[in-house]
């Protein structure tokens, strides 16, 4: 089966646009009341503006970065106007983006020297994790690479056969075990595979729980052992799965897989049926670690390479 087709950039605003709907609402509906009958910046335009973002999943530490900047502005030039704050907020937090920005505009290609690129792909159950894998392989294809998935969560049934069906979906290849087989094994002949065959990309999903926090950095631990036997550098990217609409939950769930695993990306999903986005800008500021991607929708195309630019932007036209 052929895979879908892409975005084109006009598609990909809408879609963007449309997905933060409710984020941009919420904001701007609190915006207006924190500076009503205000005519510049001062400790109260403030105060107001720190529980507005603060209310929309920003994060408390994220927030009065933000707040010390903006303050900093509004002591510089005594006569700030609060008609300006917009402007404001969008320039010092695609600036707080930029600082975990991995800079290289590549889309969803494959970096020059990796054969395969590896993608280990970690989250929580139900937070959109084989889903995103799907999407991820839809994307690669399209763009002209061979894709192998590895079903390496062998904890579920059903997270192999909802692998399965993405596979079958996007015309990709998938290296699959029974229920209850070894997730390393099932990572060890994917990775095989894959190198026998040159294939370009590597996406290997992983156990969204297990019975404790111990027990996952073990298994994960173990996984990225093996699969470094068969490409030494192994995995490339460690990519956590996020819920977006979850909010603070969001925060925890990084914590705790930033400890278990070295996590060098994240994805943030569901964003287009919440009014939470705001956790995109804290959790990236947080765990200085870059967005990669963030989901606007459940179709097959509705992935989006994470622009800083684009999505503030957006968030306050």
């Amino acid at each position: 089966m052929a895979a879908f087709k892409l975005f084109s950039g006009k598609e990909k605003k809408d879609t963007l646009d449309r997905g933060l709907e409710k984020t941009k609402e919420s904001v701007f509906r609190k915006l207006s009341r924190a500076v009503v009958g205000k005519s510049r910046i001062d400790d109260d335009v403030l105060d107001n503006l720190e529980e507005v973002l603060i209310s929309s999943d920003v994060g408390v530490n994220t927030t009065l970065k933000i707040i010390d900047k903006i303050s900093a502005r509004a002591a510089k030039d005594k006569f700030l106007g609060t008609d300006e704050l917009n402007v404001i907020l969008k320039e010092e937090i695609i600036s707080l983006l930029e600082e975990n920005d991995p800079g290289d505009g590549s889309g969803f290609s494959v970096p020059v020297g990796a054969n395969p690129y590896v993608i280990m792909v970690v989250g929580v159950n139900g937070v959109g994790k084989t889903t995103t894998i799907g999407k991820l392989a839809n994307r690669f294809k399209a763009t002209g690479h061979k894709v192998v998935l590895g079903a390496a969560d062998t904890f579920r049934a059903a997270a192999i056969e909802q692998l399965e069906i993405w596979a079958k979906r996007t015309g990709v290849e998938i290296i699959m075990q029974k229920t209850g087989a070894d997730p390393a094994s099932v990572a060890f002949d994917t990775l095989t595979s894959a190198k026998a065959s040159n294939a370009d990309v590597v996406i290997i999903d992983t156990a969204g729980r297990l019975h404790n926090k111990m027990n996952l950095m073990n298994e994960l631990t173990k996984v990225k052992r093996v699969m470094q036997k068969v490409i030494p550098a192994a995995p490339h990217e460690i990519l956590l799965i996020l819920d977006g609409s979850t909010g603070q939950n969001a925060f925890e769930q990084a914590k705790q897989f930033t400890a278990a695993t070295e996590v060098n990306a994240l994805a943030l999903t569901k964003l287009d049926g919440t009014a939470k986005g705001g956790v995109v800008i804290g959790i990236s500021d947080q765990f200085k670690i870059p967005v990669k991607y963030i989901g606007m929708g459940e179709g097959p195309d509705d992935l989006i390479k994470f622009d800083r630019v684009k999505f503030v932007s957006s968030l306050f036209e």
